[in-house]
This record gives C-alpha cells, sequence and structure tokens, in this order.
C-alpha cells in the first residue's frame, strides 16, 4: 500500500511503525474470507481490509476519529483470523491498537457508550469490584428484557444474560483425587519428566521429583472470578508433576481488557505493575516459566516487551517477561505425559482466536488431549471468533450473538459429549448458549491424569447419566 506520510510525522515512532504495517499491505483481500464482521455483515469497510484504509486515511491525515471510522473499527473482535490468513504479513494487530488508542484521544464517544466502557475499565480488572459487580446482576437479571429494548441500554442487558446464574463452585484442592474409574490403571502410571526418574502423578510425587522447575501461574482478573476451578486444576496437575509453584502476591490483571479499548496507559499500568512483581521474583529465585490459563491474558503478556519497548525503565524487564510467558498448553506439552487408554469420551475442542490465531498454539491442546484419551473433534468454520473477545460481547451484542449462535451450532454439529477451550471468555460466551458442558483444556487434563471430576463436567445431566 502507497503511503504519504510527512517526514515529521515519520519522526513520531508509533506513526513510523503503522506506516510500516500499512505499506505491507497489498489489497489482496484475502483476509475478508476469514474475517467474522465481513463474513456476518458483508461490509468492505467491516473487513481488515477495509479497515486499513480507515486507519490509513485518519492517520496519515492526521484527522480526528470521525462516528463512523469509530463504529467500524469498534465492530472489529481483535480476533486476528486476519493475520492467519494474510499472505504479506501485515502486523493488524499492531496497527488496530494504534488506531485505538487514536480514537480514544480524539473522538468524542456519545455519553452512554463513554459510560459503559468507563463502568467495564473500573470493574473488570479488579477481582473484588467484579464479584459485587456478578451478585449484582443476578439480582437485576429480569431487567435485562426491558434494556435490551432501549437501544443504549442494551450493553447492560448483554451484561445480565452472560452473568452466572449462580456462584462459581468452589475450587477443589485435592491434588490425590480420584483418578477416571476407565482409566484407573493408566492414569496412576509415572510421567517421564524429561531424561530423569520418572515422577508419580500423585501427592506424593512431588516429593519424588528432580529438581523442579520454577513457574508462576497469572492469577488474572476475571477468570479468578467466574471459574477459580481452572487455576486450581493447572497448580493440582503441575503438582503431581512434581514443578514448583511460585506464588506472586500481588499480580493481577494483564491489561488486556482496557488495552483492547484504547486506555493505553491504564493498560502498561498493569504491565508494569506485574513486570516489576516478575522481575523481582526473577531475582529472587529465578522462574523457568509464566504460565497463562487464559488465552487471551497470555497474548498480552507475550506482547509486553512490545508495548513497553519504548519505556527505557521497562523496555528490557518487559521483554524478559514476554519470553517467559507459555500458554498451559504449551509447557505441558514439554512435560511428556503418557498416553492413557480411550475413555469413550468426545471432546469438540475449541480454538480460542488468542491461541490460535496470535500465539500461534493449534497442536499442542489437541495432542494433549488425545493422549489423554479423549476423541478429538473439531467444529467447522474453527477459524472464526465465537464473539467474546473480551468485552466486545458486551459492547457490541448484536454481532456477538450472531457469531455466537453460528459457533454453538458447528459445535453441536459435531455431536460431541462435551466442549474445551483455553480461554475463559470463550468457556463463557459458549456456555451460555448450548447444553452441553463446557470446561477447560487443562480441567479435563487434570481430570484424566488423576484429579477431580470438573465441576461444569460433574453438573451435567448428561454426564449424570452417563455415570
Amino acid at each position: 500500500m502507497q503511503t504519504f506520510f510527512t517526514p515529521a510525522q515519520r519522526a513520531d515512532p508509533a506513526l513510523a511503525e503503522s506506516e510500516a504495517i500499512l505499506r505491507r499491505c497489498v489489497h489482496c483481500g484475502f483476509c475478508t474470507a476469514t474475517c467474522p464482521t465481513y463474513v456476518t455483515l458483508g461490509n468492505e469497510l467491516d473487513s481488515p481490509r477495509g479497515r486499513i484504509y480507515l486507519i490509513k486515511d485518519m492517520l496519515e491525515n492526521d484527522r480526528p476519529a470521525t462516528a463512523e471510522v469509530v463504529t467500524h473499527l469498534d465492530r472489529c473482535l481483535s480476533c486476528l483470523a486476519c493475520t492467519t490468513t494474510c499472505p504479506s504479513g501485515v502486523d493488524y494487530m499492531h496497527l488496530i491498537d494504534h488506531a485505538r488508542m487514536h480514537v480514544e484521544k480524539t473522538y468524542a464517544r456519545p455519553l452512554p457508550d463513554r459510560a459503559i466502557r468507563a463502568l467495564l475499565a473500573r470493574i473488570l480488572p479488579y477481582p473484588a469490584r467484579f464479584r459485587l459487580a456478578l451478585s449484582l446482576a443476578r439480582i437485576g437479571r429480569p431487567l435485562a428484557p426491558l434494556f435490551e429494548r432501549i437501544a443504549p441500554l442494551r450493553p447492560l442487558a448483554a451484561m445480565l444474560r452472560l452473568a452466572p446464574k449462580g456462584r462459581p463452585a468452589a475450587a477443589p484442592s485435592d491434588v490425590s483425587a480420584k483418578p477416571l474409574a476407565s482409566s484407573a490403571a493408566g492414569s496412576k502410571r509415572a510421567i517421564p519428566y524429561g531424561n530423569s526418574t520418572p515422577a508419580s502423578l500423585s501427592a506424593a510425587g512431588a516429593e519424588a521429583a528432580p529438581p523442579a522447575r520454577r513457574v508462576a501461574i497469572l492469577r488474572g482478573c476475571a477468570q479468578r472470578v467466574l471459574d477459580p476451578g481452572i487455576d486450581a486444576a493447572a497448580r493440582r496437575l503441575l503438582s503431581r508433576l512434581g514443578i514448583a509453584l511460585v506464588d506472586v502476591p500481588g499480580e493481577g490483571c494483564c491489561g488486556a481488557l482496557v488495552h483492547h479499548m484504547g486506555r493505553e496507559e491504564e493498560a502498561l499500568g498493569f504491565a508494569r505493575r506485574n513486570v516489576d512483581l516478575w522481575t523481582a521474583r526473577i531475582a529472587a529465585g529465578g522462574l523457568d516459566a509464566i504460565l497463562v490459563t487464559t488465552s487471551g491474558c497470555g497474548t498480552t503478556l507475550k506482547d509486553y516487551g512490545h508495548m513497553l519497548k519504548r519505556d527505557p525503565a521497562y523496555a528490557e524487564k518487559a521483554a524478559r517477561v514476554s519470553a517467559l510467558a507459555r500458554d498451559i498448553t504449551e509447557y505441558l506439552a514439554e512435560c511428556d505425559l503418557p498416553a492413557l487408554p480411550a475413555r469413550g469420551l468426545t471432546v469438540a475442542y475449541h480454538a480460542a482466536c488468542s491461541l490460535q490465531h496470535w500465539q500461534k498454539v493449534t497442536l499442542a491442546p489437541k495432542r494433549l488431549l488425545a493422549a489423554a484419551g479423549f476423541s478429538v473433534r473439531e467444529p467447522a468454520e474453527g477459524h472464526l471468533c465465537c464473539g467474546s473477545a473480551g468485552t466486545y460481547n458486551i459492547l457490541q451484542p448484536e454481532i456477538s450473538a450472531a457469531l455466537q449462535a453460528r459457533k454453538v451450532s458447528n459445535i453441536e454439529a459435531t455431536r460431541a459429549d462435551l466442549v474445551c477451550a483455553g480461554n475463559i471468555g470463550c468457556l463463557t460466551q459458549i456456555g451460555a448458549a448450548t447444553s452441553l458442558p463446557v470446561v477447560h483444556t487443562v480441567e479435563l487434563l487434570d481430570w484424566a491424569y488423576g484429579g477431580p471430576v470438573p465441576a461444569r463436567l460433574a453438573a451435567s445431566a448428561r454426564f449424570a447419566a452417563a455415570e
């Protein structure tokens, strides 16, 4: 793409980076075939190519964002399916991030939109506030149909509908819980750990293991409120592998939620705090990895090096943290988990956009599930977003609902017994629209290798009937 930025504009590092991204686009349109909003709406301006033209015009001419431009940029899910498809390597993620920052600096949003975004930014990243908000949402759920009829209040209706109907189940903590009955012999087998003596997948396994790797697990914000059982499952499984779990008090939201709303200073504040805490922990005793069980957060952690590269006080530290960030399935794929007998359960694996399109972690989750004895099926149109996309299902409820219905239809067509994914947003979005139990990948792996039945699966009438 030909650009006409001035020398003065190119002196701005952010603009220079965006120009370089723009110039890689060759207008081929391959991205339109895999863009969820273009597939849903059929509008060129709601495709990556169309948005790139809008962003180029806005940045190149140093124009404030207009209502039309904001409409089309806001409809972008940041799913990054376009980056998987693009033959030219256009770095769309960092371009849309820059555009959203420009929008927040130059555009006065209507009051209802501004208010709902401020509300989300002040609640979701803070677990105590979010927990209280969910309690209030359960009380206010009957008001959702009323809010649905008033356009400015539709995001509130979406929030009420998405809120869990009950309190999240308490996370089980027994690392030596009973394994699957169908594979009791297999799940008690020793797990080879590198080239060392195998360590048993049991509570005693950690004591017999070779010198442990040291890992931290991002606690984050929304997931620890919506489903604390996910991190509990990861901790149990890692403990049975003899891996030392390092707690880092004070770390929290990775900044993704506000980052994708263009609230960059808030996002960088979260990032700097986490970088400081992890850097101190690295200096105190070292870390082999920072594990993430929510792929949306993992994408942001892996991008800290880019987000803070122009901050001389943090650039090097942030790059070090990003280099240590790993999705939980990436890490487990290196732990030589043994193959288990088939257990007669078919899993529909939903590939979260942040995991498959940005992190490029595509094979590890499916291979781990298959090795654990599950039959894995992939739904049609697996590249398309489920419509969750952070706060998208609240801010763009109509498009989100269309994508949700499409995704659930494809999942149910697999005739699987249950659904699994590696991102809390996807679990919540899909779980709200299907009767199938929807669980995290690591919960299934923990269960297969000696942990308790995942709470959502145990609560499923379908599973209870099978038992």
